[in-house]
């Protein structure tokens, strides 16, 4: 029954549904209706047929343990599955917050990436969603990097509360949402709820939180650092992209920082290398460091404004990239031992 979508028609509205049972995805549209009723056909046929169909009116009806599409001169039936044996959604807590939809949106594109693809490591596979200050702070890590980012005035949490929300999830609600779409968001002890209103087009997204106690994130942050650099970040993004493609087979890229600038070397035994200098502000003592210029990369290209400053103890303890003109986001890197 997981392989199906089901059809709810009421009135002049059509829910599509489609789970697997840890994430719930439906959309509601406007439709011309004549009878209300619920259907159920298998996802994977039903999504050719009607991504087949020309542009044009389209005319859907059940009967008989049939569903027929019927679009100009095409005609296509398709059998039902047994609606009453689809799973039945759960119950989110009725509270619920408004949410700009364009800053959760930015949130979620700077933090979600930061979370580990691992599910033999469930925990660091989801986004902490922690009540912080008068806002929201969403949290993520690999172990290899974190990335953190506030959300002022979503106060969506009780205060010290935290859920652990799986970034699967969040992939699909930064998917669908738009800057000029309403986001609702729902929070309860198990599930979390977004629900997506864009012109006459709802789309909900229900997901299971995951359960568990997310690492300590606060103690891997320095509270301050001795050594500081600060470059134009379209500079320092495109002589990363360059310098990388002679980082084969897990080569790091070295950053040496010094009063004269910022020196990028990457070095692969019997493939080659790279270096390239690029202009930047650096106070604290000469240093270089060593990163996966992958992980470097997502760093920077999440970063907003026109500079970014990387602080650093020394070679071995994690750095820390934030934008020169934002507070809210920080992005902690593990450095890699070279010798």
């Amino acid at each position: 029954m997981l392989s199906g979508v089901r059809l709810s028609l009421r009135g002049s509205r059509l829910e599509v549904t489609g789970t697997d049972i840890q994430l719930w995805i439906s959309v509601t549209v406007g439709v011309d209706g004549s009878e209300d009723g619920d259907a159920v056909v298998p996802a994977r046929i039903a999504q050719d047929v009607v991504k087949s169909l020309q542009s044009g009116a389209v005319s859907v009806t059940v009967a008989d343990g049939e569903l027929e599409i019927t679009s100009g001169r095409f005609r296509s039936q398709i059998r039902t599955l047994p609606a009453e044996e689809f799973p039945v959604r759960p119950d989110v807590a009725e509270s619920s917050v408004t949410v700009d939809a364009g800053s959760l949106s930015d949130a979620l594109h700077q933090v979600v990436l930061a979370a580990s693809g691992d599910d033999a490591r469930p925990i660091l596979t989801g986004v902490l969603f922690a009540a912080e200050g008068d806002g929201l702070r969403l949290v993520a890590t690999d172990s290899y990097r974190l990335a953190v980012r506030d959300v002022p005035g979503v106060g969506v949490l009780g205060e010290a509360q935290q859920v652990l929300v799986p970034s699967r999830a969040l992939r699909e609600v930064e998917r669908i949402l738009d800057p000029s779409s309403t986001l609702t968001l729902r929070l309860s002890e198990r599930d979390a709820s977004f629900e997506v209103v864009d012109g006459g087009v709802t789309t909900r997204l229900d997901t299971r939180l995951i359960e568990g106690d997310f690492p300590n994130y606060r103690q891997l942050i320095p509270s301050e650092y001795p050594n500081e650099l600060t470059v134009a970040r379209e500079e320092l993004a495109e002589a990363v992209r360059r310098v990388k493609l002679m980082a084969r087979e897990g080569t790091p890229v070295r950053l040496s920082m010094s009063a004269n600038g910022l020196e990028l070397v990457a070095v692969t035994q019997d493939v080659g290398q790279a270096s390239e200098a690029i202009d930047a502000s650096y106070t604290g003592d000469e240093l270089t460091v060593a990163f996966n210029p992958d992980y470097l990369l997502d760093g920077v290209d999440i970063a907003t404004g026109d500079e970014v400053v990387l602080s650093t103890l020394d070679a071995l303890k994690p750095a820390v990239l934030r934008s020169s003109d934002s507070a809210s986001f920080l992005y902690l890197l593990m450095p890699v031992r070279v010798s």
